[in-house]
């Protein structure tokens, strides 16, 4: 096959970031500390609100686990987690031996269902287990309906753990995701809109809960001159070489997201006259998604898994969507409150190739697929 292969969220660079992994080298800052962490860390800071801390760490996932840490989650306790994420979501729920309650996704931007949450917090209430955080994810960049599910964890007072690992860069009414939950969380894995290579970081209110969750992050070691340790600590902080990147990929950010967005535009010009195929876009003006990744939604498991299989033949990489955690087999067991919306999605829901470095030419391939499938009916 002589195509190279189009990914389906490939990394980015933007061309500063050598020069500050260069500088990290020559000033033999290669520990995970350093200028480049607190800068990136300012950086992220700038971006969101002067009203939040930013902690950078190793990965999304270990940001919310220390996020569960620093609310108190303990053995035995039950947090609600959005059912149509990543693992990693609710992974570190079991990290601190606690019962992850999954909770389906509404229609409109795919995440958690107000009324299924507010059904599940009720149920969890009457059988004596109240949960102790909430678990709300802004799935593939698209935020989640934030004054609807404030209301109700304000009501009921349970603190929002927001993972916005998918979502840096949108926004609901102006104010950007990763800075309406009590903690927040940020992802810069390779294939996110910005990448530290790896890494992930964690968003609080407070320059205290920032310390805090540093504290853990650098193995909990106590104010002493030796080695003394009163709590479990891990080893959760970005290293200054990966911060490095991040700096350099911050630069090139707003310029990132525009070009998600016209991707996404790409999608929705394609399909407009194609009535099995939806495009998933925001469901008003309020709603700014970065569209991480632009996925579509259409009539049949048969059809999605048509368009993915010739796609796979063209060597273009697409790729259903979030399996929903109640249907994974680790998390079967557990409580799920809602009427199936998320496994609807995943049966008919298909993320195509979105990445901000894909070229004319890859356009050209992929639309040339999508002929082969609808060109007979619709053209």
């Amino acid at each position: 096959m002589n195509d190279s292969k189009i990914w389906l969220s490939s990394p980015h660079m933007g061309g500063s970031e050598q020069k500050f992994v260069q500088e990290a080298f020559d000033s033999n800052w290669v520990a995970p500390l350093g200028p480049n962490v607190s800068g990136f860390e300012q950086d992220l800071e700038s971006y969101l609100s002067p009203e939040v801390y930013v902690g950078a760490l190793s990965a999304g996932t270990a940001a919310l686990h220390l996020a569960l840490i620093l609310l108190g989650v303990e053995r035995d306790d039950e947090v609600i987690c959005q059912s149509m994420t990543f693992s990693a979501s609710a992974n570190p729920i079991l990290y601190q031996g606690a019962i992850p309650v999954f909770v389906d996704s509404e229609s409109q931007t795919w995440n958690i269902c107000p009324q299924a949450l507010e059904e599940a917090i009720k149920d969890r209430i009457t059988k004596g287990k109240k949960p102790k955080a909430i678990i709300a994810v802004h799935l593939y960049g698209m935020p989640y309906k934030t004054e609807e599910i404030r209301k109700i964890v304000d009501k009921y007072e349970i603190p929002i753990i927001e993972d916005a690992a998918e979502a840096l860069g949108s926004s609901y009414k102006g104010q950007k995701c990763g800075t309406f939950g009590d903690i927040g969380i940020l992802s810069f894995n390779g294939n996110k809109i910005i990448t530290t290579s790896g890494g992930g970081a964690i968003v609080t209110p407070t320059k205290e809960l920032k310390d805090k969750a540093i504290f853990y992050a650098t193995q909990a070691r106590d104010n002493a001159p030796h080695y003394q340790h009163s709590h479990i600590g891990y080893n959760y902080r970005m290293s200054n070489i990966c911060a490095g990147i991040g700096r350099g990929q911050m630069e090139v950010l707003d310029k990132h997201i525009a070009l998600r967005r016209e991707m996404h535009s790409f999608y929705v010009e394609y399909f407009k006259n194609i009535d099995s195929v939806t495009v998933f876009s925001e469901p008003s003006a309020d709603y700014f998604s970065n569209h991480w990744l632009s996925c579509i939604t259409v009539d049949s498991y048969e059809l999605r898994e048509k368009i993915r299989l010739e796609l796979e033949n063209h060597n273009i990489e697409s790729r259903p969507l979030w399996k929903a955690m109640h249907l994974q087999p680790i998390f079967s067991k557990y409580p799920y409150y809602g009427n199936q919306s998320a496994q609807h999605l995943f049966e008919k829901g298909l993320c195509l190739p979105s990445g901000s470095n894909l070229t004319q030419q890859d356009k050209k391939r992929i639309v040339s697929v999508f002929d082969t499938l609808f060109i007979e009916k619709y053209k």
